[in-house]
């Protein structure tokens, strides 16, 4: 038996990853009345969505895992952009993001494994892959910044194929 056939853990992470979904929108809505503080707040995007991440993870919503994977990296990239414009589209493109993630979660409530199916997620997808593009000059994606030593090879950046891998692994 999986952890996602027990329905009080579904339920508990339903309620957990809900509360977590409304912070994410409390952020974005901060974002759009002021873009000064973008970088703090999107990367607190990102730290907030990597907990929806694990919680998915643990239950086994891979799904849900791996586009949480992919707001959280669109979270830490945008952070370190400096580029009101596209910070605008960010923050639109994350309001899709954690709406498509309460639909994905509400599905997994109602023990529908594959999440996404169903949900109209072509323009988003559209809107993925041109955000992709403009994160291709940044290689951090994570909060913890070091400084690289180019003796090894990146183990804790994600880079653009990682990006495109996770759009097509779900999909997209």
């Amino acid at each position: 038996m999986s952890l996602m056939d027990d329905p009080e853990i579904v339920e508990d992470f339903v309620k957990e990853t809900n509360t977590l979904l409304d912070e994410l929108e409390s952020i974005l809505d901060d974002l759009e009345d002021d873009m000064s503080q973008y970088s703090p707040l999107l990367e607190k995007y990102g730290q907030i969505i990597d907990r929806v991440m694990g919680a998915a993870k643990s239950i086994g919503a891979q799904e849900i895992a791996t586009f949480c994977e992919l707001g959280k990296i669109i979270g830490y990239k945008s952070s370190q952009v400096n580029d009101a414009p596209l910070i605008n589209v960010v923050v639109a493109i994350l309001f899709d993001a954690t709406e498509l993630l309460k639909l994905m979660v509400e599905q997994i409530r109602n023990k529908n494994d594959k999440s996404l199916k169903g949900l109209s997620t072509e323009a988003f997808a559209s809107r993925l892959k041109w955000l992709s593009d403009k994160f291709k000059h940044i290689d951090r994606a994570s909060v913890s910044y070091k400084e690289e030593d180019t003796s090894k090879p990146k183990s804790d950046n994600m880079d653009q194929s990682s990006i495109d891998d996770l759009i097509a692994e779900l999909g997209l």
